[in-house]
């Protein structure tokens, strides 16, 4: 006989309750009028504590209203604290939404507030929190923007190993021509070690050309010209890798705004009976 198969661990997720079904629809979803609210609403509050973390950097403002500032910022870290507390609560699974994109964007954008309490000057990464604006393309129903911001995705993520074989090489380029022009040059010209002659190298190879060290040989000066014209080729690579790729990814269109009620992601195929990240049946 054959042995019973375990259920599948995608099928193990808990039923929402009522309640919860509801408040991931609102929170997650961009459907109904209560959600897309909720988003226009998330979005305004975003704005403002970025505005309220730019505007204590500046020096006269924060003088004059750094009480106001500072209950401001504590007030939008409170509330955006207990969103994420409600959306890991209307969850199947907290853990799958914690490690998705939106899940890391939402907790880094409260976390520096708490970090500040210990390390000072580590509430102004606060300014993270405009990442979480991405979501206006879901709340807009701008579905087309969702397509190519798709493509893109999956084109980076298919020449992924070819870009980093190409920046393997450039590293390999970089520090034969670094510790070349220092055994040329020398600490005269400026090139003191061999990694200060790799940072020329680097600089000279992507043709930014800080002009902070230079060479003084005719044959430095020949090799930096090799270097720069190099350069020029080199550019143009990547950039190869990642249209041709973006061309195979062309094909990749249509997403849902239907959020997963067990992780909470959105985008997925129109056609998709089943949540691309965790398997889940949508709708379900």
């Amino acid at each position: 006989m054959r042995p019973n198969r375990k259920p599948h661990r995608y099928n193990q997720g808990q039923t929402l309750s009522p309640w919860r079904e509801a408040l991931n629809q609102i929170i997650f979803g961009s459907e109904t009028a209560a959600g897309r609210t909720f988003d226009i609403l998330l979005i305004v509050a975003i704005l403002l504590s970025i505005g309220v973390v730019m505007l204590d950097s500046v020096a006269h403002i924060q003088q004059r209203y750094a009480n106001v500032l500072f209950r401001a910022e504590w007030a939008f870290t409170a509330l955006f604290t207990l969103e994420y507390l409600l959306r890991l609560v209307c969850v199947r699974r907290p853990w799958l939404y914690i490690r998705s994109f939106f899940g890391i964007i939402d907790l880094l954008s409260i976390l520096p507030a708490y970090l500040g309490l210990l390390l000072p000057g580590t509430g102004y990464m606060l300014t993270l929190r405009i990442l979480r604006l991405l979501r206006i393309f879901r709340i807009l129903k701008l579905s087309q923007y969702l397509d190519e911001a798709n493509v893109l995705t999956v084109a980076l993520a298919n020449s992924f190993r070819k870009i980093t074989v190409f920046l393997y090489a450039v590293l390999t380029l970089v520090v034969v021509f670094g510790a070349l022009m220092y055994v040329v040059e020398g600490p005269q010209a400026g090139f003191t070690s061999i990694p200060k002659a790799v940072y020329w190298a680097i600089v000279t190879i992507t043709t930014v050309g800080y002009g902070d060290i230079a060479p003084k040989t005719a044959l430095g000066q020949l090799i930096a010209s090799t270097i720069m014209i190099m350069g020029y080729g080199i550019i143009a690579v990547p950039t190869g890798i990642y249209s041709a790729e973006l061309i195979n990814s062309h094909n990749n269109r249509g997403l849902d705004n239907r959020a997963c009620a067990n992780c909470g992601a959105v985008g997925h195929d129109f056609d998709a009976a089943h949540c691309k990240y965790c398997g889940e049946r949508i709708g379900a």
